[in-house]
């Protein structure tokens, strides 16, 4: 009889055992679906120039341009570079002298990278210059003339 109690308390605990992993079981299964995401887009930037450049001449010394940006984007934008080119004129006040054009200008330097914070004529930029070169012929059209200068900025 006694081995008839240990055999029914082991019974009893056996089902509690199961009962209560019962309780606790669960179903695993795996799946799959999809979503997306949209990058955004960035407005140009622009590039001014603040450095004012008077005087120049053939053959004298590059002068430095200088700058800043406007940035209407809602974060900062990172560009690689500012190119600067002379826009295209021809002046010819005495119609006996060559004219002045373009050509009679250059841009030299580099300006290299910026990070360009957000809002208007913010962070600065610098390293390109301007210069009158020495032409071979007579530059007298060039004398008080304005030139428009046309820049980039590179991503």
């Amino acid at each position: 009889m006694r081995n008839k109690k240990k055999l029914a308390v082991l019974i009893a605990g056996v089902a509690i055992i199961a009962l209560a992993s019962a309780a606790f079981a669960y179903w695993t299964q795996s799946g799959s679906g999809t979503g997306s995401a949209t990058a955004g887009s960035t407005s140009t930037i622009t590039v001014y120039q603040t450095s004012t450049i008077t005087g120049l001449y053939p053959g004298a010394t590059a002068t430095a341009l200088s700058g800043d940006f406007k940035n209407t984007n809602s974060g900062p934008v990172t560009i690689s570079s500012i190119t600067a080119s002379v826009h295209a004129f021809s002046s010819q006040t005495d119609s006996l002298k060559p004219a002045c054009t373009e050509a009679d200008f250059t841009i030299g330097g580099t300006s290299g990278s910026n990070v360009v914070p957000v809002g208007d004529h913010v962070g600065t930029w610098s390293g390109l210059t301007v210069q009158l070169v020495a032409g071979i012929g007579n530059q007298d059209n060039c004398k008080g003339q304005t030139i428009t200068i046309d820049y980039v900025a590179h991503a």
